[in-house]
């Protein structure tokens, strides 16, 4: 079973998040669980229950009618601590967090080696590493941590997501990606999460890392010659500096494939596209769909163009 926070089950299903919020208030479809810091998880089966009320309502049915359809199918909500003990990803995740704000690394090491025997290098990014690390990320902004516990617990976990990365990483080297962040980017982590995914993929990356300028880029296409390049955006550069790095950008791949990702990527959206780059869609299904076609085309384009 997947579980999913509400923006992702909104990109899901085309619902937006405060009707979401307004149809499990007046109508209580789904009730979604909840993690120990509040935050809703929505399961496969609430996704399908969204997904019955949104067709319900779009062919005419009022929303409350539509409510009670489709409640009388779904299963009995169950509550967040009960949960969190069926699933273990997300304790194993929420303990990560307990052992960072309590600055404790060696609990955190042990709870890290701990996710290793969970399951596959990419449900252990997207069910545990992967909101450890937003979590994390948020209560340093909010001033609850300090500096000094993010950075502990990014490092352990960068560190561990590179030897995930190695593992999963196929055999067959007939399709690269090259991933890097923009020249002024400094974290690197959300990159080795998306390289799991591409190689779930059957794509083989090479990660360059954080703060790789568009000559970089351009050495790495001219002498790797890879399918794609991933370029991950969090902080969003002044409008001067974002303009100029996307068109230095644009040039270093030529006619390679390439995709912006990172929150700072809609910003630049006219501008990517404008050189055809691509917006990376937050959903993996259709981040691997814009990929899988944006490749089959470059492919079938005479090698001059």
């Amino acid at each position: 079973m997947s579980w999913y926070r509400i923006k992702a089950v909104s990109q899901l299903v085309g619902v937006s998040t405060a009707t979401l919020r307004a149809w499990e208030r007046r109508y209580g479809v789904p009730t979604p669980s909840r993690t120990a810091s509040a935050y809703r998880l929505y399961s496969d089966a609430d996704v399908h229950v969204i997904r019955t009320m949104r067709d319900l309502v779009e062919h005419g049915m009022a929303p409350a009618e539509a409510a009670r359809t489709v409640v009388a199918d779904a299963p009995p909500p169950s509550s967040g601590a009960a949960t969190e003990e069926r699933d273990p990803f997300v304790s194993a995740s929420n303990r990560i967090v307990e052992a960072t704000v309590r600055f404790d690394p060696d609990a955190l090491e042990l709870e890290v080696g701990r996710t290793l025997a969970l399951g596959s290098s990419l449900a252990i990014f997207d069910r545990t590493i992967g909101p450890a690390l937003q979590r994390i990320g948020e209560l340093w902004h909010a001033g609850t941590i300090t500096i000094a516990q993010e950075h502990l617990a990014s490092q352990l976990l960068l560190g561990t997501l590179t030897d995930l990365l190695r593992l999963a990483q196929p055999a067959d080297t007939s399709r690269r990606v090259a991933l890097a962040c923009f020249a002024d980017e400094d974290h690197g982590l959300a990159l080795h999460g998306i390289a799991l995914h591409f190689a779930s993929w059957g794509m083989r990356t090479v990660m360059i890392g954080p703060r790789t300028p568009p000559a970089a880029i351009g050495h790495v296409v001219e002498t790797l010659a890879p399918d794609a390049v991933a370029l991950s955006a969090t902080m969003s550069p002044a409008p001067p500096r974002a303009r100029e790095l996307v068109d230095a950008y644009a040039d270093a791949c030529r006619s390679t494939v390439w995709v912006v990702g990172g929150q700072a990527a809609e910003g630049m959206r006219t501008w990517v596209e404008a050189r055809n780059g691509l917006i990376a869609s937050p959903v993996m299904p259709e981040l691997r769909k814009q990929l899988e076609r944006a490749i089959a085309v470059r492919r079938r384009r005479p090698k001059s163009s």
